[in-house]
């Protein structure tokens, strides 16, 4: 039977209309950048920025209640696991405190573009961005000093950061700190054998027989290990899927970042692996020396970076303005996560004993040039 003609112009125009509106929708969307939620008051602060730094747009969150408060610049770890599209979820409330900063690193997240370029992924590169964004903090919020957290890889940041530029910063806090690469594999490795074999399961016997005991010159080695620390709860406190889930609530991250923070995640330190000279702050010719004062927060189920060798650090650091370290019980290698209230009041304990002074002298020091602030070092 033919068709009408009245029809099938219809018809022909339905379809036309439906193209049209999808290619406009598909250009709007690649145009779309994500939001981010605004906090009312007046001097609030809900800012989602594209900044140059280091030579290519890298993306930043900025939130406060208030931005005369005190800046928190958050350095994510990975390289690649970046936390913009789930850090209000889990420490939303830390905006009524600080001017958060998430900063999506590059090849991380938003700032993972297409074509990224990842022999640009270098220590010295990512330590030159921080403080770039650093300095940008500083010019906006007309603030002396903000506070450095890192976090896993963003400690190897932090660390640089702080030492170099001690100047720029009120304090450094460590979350997870990164100590020596090497004795931490083989630290998690003993734990997983004890794991294992209390587990009793044939197949994860066989599994770490195949992975193999440290050192991981292959980076896939190393992957593998990494997933079964995770899979016996001594890493990440939280199953992916459930992460990935909160993280597609996210307003500042559109369809195509997601694809992007996937990717950033899974490439993970490959670029930059190096067997021949794994991190290891306690085999450098010189003690690291740290002119602010230092809080490294360890979480006690911490098989990634384990809190031994946090302490051994802590007690190997040159800290003139004292260094402490604060234990969360029930947390492995993310206590943000998984007690983020204990977290929270952690951060606000760091506030109330080191102010940013930014209004008068942001470093007070005593009469001999030795610090005014004694930390108590292994306190909690």
């Amino acid at each position: 039977m033919n068709t009408h003609p009245a029809r099938r112009t219809f018809r022909a125009l339905m379809l036309t209309t439906v193209v049209v509106g999808l290619i406009a929708y598909l250009a709007h969307a690649a145009s779309f950048s994500g939001w981010t939620p605004r906090i009312p008051g007046e001097h609030a602060v809900s800012s989602l920025e594209k900044l140059e730094l280091g030579g290519m747009d890298q993306w930043v969150l900025i939130r406060g209640q208030d931005d005369r408060n005190p800046v928190l610049l958050w350095l994510h770890g990975g390289p690649g696991s970046a936390q913009m599209p789930i850090s209000r979820h889990f420490n939303g409330s830390l905006e009524a405190s600080f001017v958060v900063v998430h900063w999506d690193q590059r090849g991380a997240g938003k700032s993972n573009p297409r074509g990224f370029d990842e022999s640009t992924m270098s220590i010295e590169q990512f330590t030159a961005d921080a403080h770039d964004l650093t300095r940008y903090l500083q010019q906006r919020f007309d603030h002396d000093r903000i506070y450095l957290l890192g976090h896993s890889w963003g400690t190897q940041i932090g660390i640089r950061v702080a030492e170099r530029f001690p100047d720029d910063y009120a304090a450094y806090i460590a979350v997870g700190q990164v100590v020596n690469f090497t004795r931490a594999n083989e630290l998690g490795y003993a734990w997983l054998q004890q794991q294992v074999e209390e587990d009793g399961s044939r197949r994860a016997l066989e599994r770490l027989d195949d992975i193999g005991e440290p050192p991981y010159n292959e980076h896939g080695r190393y992957v593998s290990y990494a997933r079964t620390i995770e899979s016996y709860g001594g890493g990440t406190d939280i199953g992916f899927a459930s992460l990935l889930w909160i993280a597609l609530g996210s307003p500042e991250y559109t369809f195509s970042d997601y694809g992007r923070w996937l990717d950033g995640s899974t490439r993970g330190s490959g670029p930059m692996w190096d067997p021949q000279h794994p991190e290891n702050l306690l085999a450098e010719p010189e003690r690291h020396r740290i002119e602010v004062p230092v809080f490294f927060f360890c979480g006690r189920k911490d098989h990634n970076t384990p809190p031994e060798l946090v302490e051994e650090f802590a007690q190997h650091l040159d800290a003139p303005r004292g260094a402490s370290i604060t234990y969360f019980e029930n947390s492995a290698h993310t206590p943000f996560i998984a007690e983020p209230e204990a977290f929270e009041r952690a951060l606000l304990e760091v506030l109330q004993l080191v102010p940013d002074r930014t209004e008068t002298d942001s470093n007070p020091m005593d009469a001999d040039g030795s610090s005014a602030l004694s930390l108590p070092l292994l306190g909690s």
